[in-house]
């Protein structure tokens, strides 16, 4: 008896709860799921304004969960599942994660580096990772749209947008103490 794959619209809604986890946290809504062998073993959403770091985009968090529970950097057994293309930054660490396939929602026509704006996975490099765009696409688009439309509407009404920036750095800083050790770190 062998076993089915599950469609990739099966790991995608698990990736669009991750996005849906990271609106609640006022976070853009964008989750990442990395699946080896059938199994989720990394998950991620943004955390960038929470933790006032750049580098915790959904798919880095992902990323980095699937490196750690395999005991590896490379995971060239496994399929990275995003609600949004990936940036320059995220598509580079799929490349050097070796990641095997890439399936993503939305596009993103401002920052997209899997084929809007740049096409990093196309780059003669090392690795070549399968690109497939489009994957419950209006799910994710609709998520980001009903995001952006009330932080825009809030912005409006508290009359600026660094009053935002403002308390998010002021509520990292007061969880600070509260902050566990990174895990990633040395």
């Amino acid at each position: 008896m062998t076993i089915q794959p599950k469609p990739a619209e099966h790991w995608m809604r698990l990736a669009l709860n991750q996005a849906r986890a990271a609106a609640r946290m006022d976070e853009v809504p964008v989750g990442a799921v990395v699946v080896h062998q059938g199994q989720v073993i990394g998950r991620g959403h943004n955390r960038r304004e929470t933790r006032q770091d750049v580098t915790l985009h959904a798919e880095m968090v992902a990323i980095r969960q699937a490196c750690h529970h395999l005991g590896s950097w490379r995971l060239d057994q496994c399929d990275l599942y995003v609600t949004l293309e990936p940036c320059v930054m995220c598509a580079g660490a799929i490349v050097q994660s070796r990641i095997r396939t890439l399936v993503y929602g939305s596009r993103d026509p401002k920052a997209g580096a899997c084929g809007s704006v740049v096409n990093v996975p196309d780059l003669p490099l090392h690795h070549v990772v399968q690109v497939e765009s489009g994957v419950l696409s209006e799910e994710s688009s609709a998520l980001l749209k009903q995001f952006f439309q009330k932080r825009r509407r809030l912005d409006k009404q508290a009359g600026t947008r660094s009053s935002r920036h403002q308390q998010a750095v002021q509520q990292a800083g007061s969880t600070e103490a509260e902050k566990k050790p990174d895990p990633f770190a040395d």
